[in-house]
């Protein structure tokens, strides 16, 4: 199979299928990615081998709702007048980055442990070469509205993991996620020999791994949030930004989730450092839990709301106390000798929203109206489920139909 032609039908199969496709994932899995990529474009839906193939996957990967090729078809063929992968990797390439596919020797086997969920590729950006091993990868993650007790806790923690030959991996947000990404460039700027001194590469060179990684849940181009756009250039510059979705995709909350899953997978630890009751570092720490990864919380004032959701880990038993780098380090080192417990139930997606009818919201534009056919292309959905799907969200008061089409409602 010719290389590039296979990195092409990757860079395309991100655009055409969303994180976590799993009916796509198993396409590729039964078909190879150019060959998939051919399908999706002109295949016969009727297909009875591939239909076979890909139900069979998908029944041994546990998923309990399959409605067919056809359906899956709807949902990916109106997104291909929006399919330029050459395109996709000129604009990474000016951007100093490229595309990690699962075929390089570069490409973290760490992903491996989520089986058919594991990302079609990765698009990166930055100086660092590779995304170190999961062993020396830890995740610092935490609320959005942190305290000035979590910013310190969060920058002091990821400058001594870093200290420590680690890398510091998060979701690059507001609040905890940020204090953990400028705390680890902080330790790397003041070690001596590394990125505070006369080379960005001897922090990639020496097997240490880049200082921090951001994973985004949109482009590797879309600096998001816009107010850490100096702090996401700087990890561009130093370590690395890396996404599963292509060049100009905007975040969603259903991606937002999606990411999650990949800081777990990627690291050896996840720790939360402040996270109220429903947090989104909740979710992380579950998908943690669910990869055996283990689980460390930082506990907080039993007053404060910004650690109900630690306090709430740490009570399950789904986290162990951690209060430092030591503590982290540690529960690194005992990595795979002890099984973490079963996993916790899985909070609904939006206040008990499915996957479908989460990326039918993102989609809804806040102002003007936009129609069913915009909506196939910008959700990855058919043209029925997005007609029962508006009728759902409807009914719960989150969009509305307006002269010209369909608005999320203002509430």
């Amino acid at each position: 199979m010719d290389g590039r032609g296979l990195r092409v039908a990757r860079a395309a199969l991100t655009r055409l299928m969303e994180p976590s496709d799993l009916p796509g994932l198993a396409l590729i899995r039964v078909l190879g990615p150019e060959d998939a990529v051919a399908f999706i474009a002109g295949g016969d839906a009727t297909n009875a081998t591939v239909e076979r193939q890909v139900t069979q996957l998908l029944s041994e990967a546990g998923t309990q709702r399959w409605t067919g090729l056809s359906e899956a078809l709807g949902r990916w063929r109106p997104r291909l007048v929006d399919v330029a992968p050459e395109r996709d990797l000129a604009t990474v390439a000016r951007l100093g980055g490229g595309l990690l596919v699962p075929e390089d020797g570069s490409w973290p086997r760490a992903l491996d442990d989520l089986e058919l969920g594991a990302p079609i590729a990765l698009w990166c950006r930055g100086s660092a070469a590779r995304i170190p091993e999961q062993s020396r990868c830890i995740a610092v993650v935490g609320s959005r509205d942190n305290t000035a007790y979590g910013a310190n806790v969060s920058v002091e923690i990821a400058g001594s993991l870093v200290q420590r030959g680690y890398t510091v991996i998060s979701g690059g947000a507001y609040g905890i996620d940020a204090h953990a990404h400028r705390g680890a460039l902080s330790a790397a700027m003041a070690m001596p020999g590394t990125l505070g001194g006369t080379s960005q590469e001897t922090v990639v060179e020496d097997g240490s791994g880049p200082p921090t990684v951001a994973v985004m849940a949109g482009g590797v181009d879309r600096l998001y949030p816009s107010g850490n756009d100096d702090l996401l250039r700087t990890i561009a510059e130093r370590g690395l930004i890396v996404a599963e979705v292509p060049p100009g995709t905007n975040p969603t909350r259903y991606r937002f989730l999606q990411r999650n899953r990949l800081i777990a997978a990627l690291c050896g630890v996840t720790v939360v450092v402040e996270a109220r009751w429903r947090s989104g570092a909740l979710n992380t720490a579950h998908h943690a839990e669910a990869l055996s990864r283990p689980v460390g919380a930082v506990p907080g004032s039993v007053y404060s709301a910004n650690s109900a959701g630690c306090h709430r880990l740490l009570r399950e038993g789904s986290a162990v106390c951690v209060t430092d780098a030591s503590d982290i380090a540690e529960l690194a080192g005992a990595m795979g000798e002890n099984l973490a417990p079963e996993p916790l139930a899985q909070t609904a997606l939006y206040d008990g929203l499915g996957t479908s009818d989460l990326l039918l919201l993102d989609a809804l534009p806040l102002r003007t109206a936009t129609s069913v056919e915009k909506l196939c292309i910008v959700a990855g959905l058919s043209a029925a489920t997005v007609l029962a799907g508006l009728g759902r969200l409807e009914a719960l008061g989150l969009a509305e139909g307006v002269a010209g089409g369909w608005k999320r409602r203002n509430r």
